[in-house]
């Protein structure tokens, strides 16, 4: 299944998505929750049972501000929780 988390406003669309059928399947042992500076992912038990990382409600209105330690206005080449997913389950739209 793929969950989308974010918010779309005047300024575009934020959004972080995750495939959770590739995250059910992490040998990364959740490296994804580490790898955010702010602390944004935790594991939660879906409808399915599987354990599967989410974006916390706290983080889906303010992505933009939230990620850009991690991703400047241009120049970056890989942002931490995309690099330490290595399943390739989280996915940024901006």
């Amino acid at each position: 299944m793929i969950a989308n988390y974010g918010y779309k406003d005047g300024s575009g669309e934020y959004y972080i998505t995750i495939n959770t059928d590739k995250c059910i399947d992490c040998a990364a042992e959740r490296a994804c929750l580490a790898a955010c500076p702010k602390q944004m992912f935790e594991m939660i038990t879906d409808d399915y049972d599987d354990e599967v990382a989410w974006v916390k409600k706290s983080n889906c209105r303010t992505l933009a501000y939230d990620c850009s330690e991690c991703k400047p206005a241009s120049g970056y080449a890989s942002l931490p929780c995309t690099v330490a997913c290595t399943p390739g389950a989280i996915k940024h739209s901006w």
